[in-house]
């Protein structure tokens, strides 16, 4: 998932005595795996809790265009540039279906993103970061992607309703983004010249951390995650899942020939895991509040693009009158 410290707005999870009635009803139909509807009754923290992750998720998306867009023009094949425009349009349509999701909350769209645009919302800090070089492409694929699909998945099994069903088809179409991310980069890494495996290798040395953080903070620090999990907004804590993800990378970053960015990465066979180093955390929460490599200038791009597209807007929206109005002639 493309959202990350989500609050929710409780300090403790209550326990069942500590709940209302209609609470306790609530938390029986989650924990029964029923899922809450729009009209349902649920608490105004759910609610919240729902708004902010179902909207920084949306604003990811959207923001998240702006490192590919980066490179349409400068695609090396037609191919690449066909995928690459097809990958753009997706994550444009995984914005659209998020957004109605939140609307069903009661939120308008239009106000969720004049909260992007005006600094108040968050979108996931991997978008933060430049694409330098083709290869970048390939990483945004294949790390990001890959990383969002195991954060996502669970998301499908939710227990809003309209969430859950806006998350399988982003789904599908995120493993579809993967696929083709890690497919550049074969090509690159087993087809391509030295100096293009050179390029692959000193972008997955840039990406490799920024990809672990996207999963959020370590469960220590992770203050919400526990009040997300009793709701089943969450499913799985944050380690859980970027520990997934170092398994499912290290054998596919073999495959390309790659060495990790990582001295102290080795797998433990009593865990049946991957070990791993210290995440700097340091950088997480610096591009979080606005000082990463790219926060003004993805923000500035997303206000360029609202302000030049308000003639559209203000066309669709006499189009709109003129047309109630021969209706209602």
């Amino acid at each position: 998932m493309y959202a990350q410290l989500v609050e929710t707005g409780v300090t403790q999870v209550k326990t069942a005595e500590q709940l209302s009635g209609a609470e306790q009803a609530f938390q029986r139909r989650i924990d029964d795996g029923i899922k809450i509807e729009p009209k349902d009754f649920m608490p105004e923290a759910y609610r919240k809790t729902l708004v902010r992750q179902i909207s920084q998720h949306a604003h990811s998306e959207i923001v998240g265009m702006l490192p590919e867009g980066n490179w349409v023009t400068r695609a090396p094949s037609l191919k690449r540039k066909a995928i690459l425009l097809a990958k753009i349009q997706d994550e444009g349509g995984h914005g659209l279906y998020l957004y109605s999701a939140a609307e069903t909350l009661g939120v308008s769209r239009e106000d969720l993103y004049d909260d992007l645009l005006a600094g108040r919302a968050k979108y996931s800090s991997i978008f933060n970061y430049p694409t330098l070089t083709w290869a970048d492409i390939g990483m945004i694929g294949w790390l990001v992607d890959g990383s969002a699909i195991i954060n996502q998945i669970p998301l499908c099994r939710c227990s809003y309703g309209p969430y859950a069903r806006a998350m399988v088809r982003v789904c599908k179409e995120e493993s579809f983004h993967q696929r083709q991310g890690y497919d550049l980069l074969l090509a690159m890494c087993k087809d391509g010249n030295p100096e293009q495996r050179a390029m692959v290798q000193e972008a997955f040395n840039r990406w490799w951390w920024p990809a672990l953080m996207m999963f959020g903070p370590s469960d220590a620090e992770s203050t919400n995650s526990t009040q997300s999990m009793a709701w089943k907004i969450k499913l799985f804590s944050n380690d859980d899942l970027r520990q997934k993800m170092v398994d499912q990378t290290v054998p596919q970053a073999e495959h390309l020939g790659l060495t990790i960015p990582d001295p102290d990465l080795k797998w433990n066979a009593a865990r049946g895991h991957y070990d791993f180093g210290e995440i700097d955390w340091s950088e997480f929460y610096a591009v979080l509040k606005g000082n990463g490599p790219c926060n003004r200038e993805r923000l500035q791009a997303r206000r360029d693009a609202h302000k030049q597209g308000a003639w559209v807007r203000e066309a669709m929206a006499a189009y709109a009158e003129k047309k109630d109005a021969r209706v209602a002639a």
